[in-house]
Parts: C-alpha cells; sequence; structure tokens
C-alpha cells in the first residue's frame, strides 16, 4: 500500500470529482418515499447503508416504518446526478441542486395531480 504525505492526501481531496443529486429512500414494506437532494450522493449512500446495516433509523420521519417492516426494507434509489463544476463554487452548486430538486418535485405533483 502507497504512503501518501498530508499534503499529497489533500491535494486529492481538492482534485476529487464532487457529484451531487436527489435520491430516494423508499420502504418497500408502506410504498413511501422520501426524496432528498445532497451535494455529496456517495456519501449519503454510504451513510444509507451505515444505518442499514447497524439497524439505525437515518431520519426521525421514518421511524414508524423502519421499526414496522425493518432496515431491509428500505432502499436508496438516486435519481438525479449533478457533477459540480471546476469553477462553480459551493453556494452556486447548492443552488443548482436546489432547483433540480425543486423542478424534479414540481414534476412529480404535476404527475399526481392530474
Amino acid at each position: 500500500m502507497e504512503k501518501y504525505s498530508k499534503k499529497e492526501i489533500k491535494e486529492q481531496y481538492r482534485n476529487r470529482v464532487v457529484i451531487g443529486g436527489i435520491y430516494c429512500i423508499t420502504c418497500n414494506g408502506s410504498s413511501r418515499k422520501w426524496i432528498k437532494s445532497t451535494k455529496d450522493l456517495a456519501g449519503q449512500s454510504n451513510k444509507f447503508e451505515f444505518f442499514t446495516s447497524t439497524n439505525l433509523c437515518p431520519e426521525p420521519g421514518m421511524i414508524s416504518d423502519w421499526n414496522q417492516y425493518g432496515a431491509q426494507s428500505f432502499s436508496f434509489d438516486i435519481l438525479e446526478k449533478l457533477e459540480k463544476g471546476e469553477t462553480q463554487t459551493e453556494k452556486e452548486f447548492e443552488d443548482d441542486i436546489r432547483t433540480m430538486y425543486d423542478m424534479l418535485l414540481e414534476q412529480e405533483k404535476e404527475k399526481y395531480t392530474r
């Protein structure tokens, strides 16, 4: 295994590709869905896997379904991805994800109100 200096590790972190977007956690037992946005899809996916592997509920709003159907009943699905631009600030990236989230919710609303 290669050893890296702290400087090299920091540089690799700064130069990583950041992918944010919209994801959905679904309870297959109740068919309830929670649609969320994040600036780090990989991190949220890892967090979800940790919660399900340790049987800890990731969100207070899911606790009743979590207790009734169990961790194995929940799934994590990526709905939309957005790669952070090289010159894009954190705020601009966050705003773009929020816009994408709002547009997706509006589409879903139209789908169910027709």
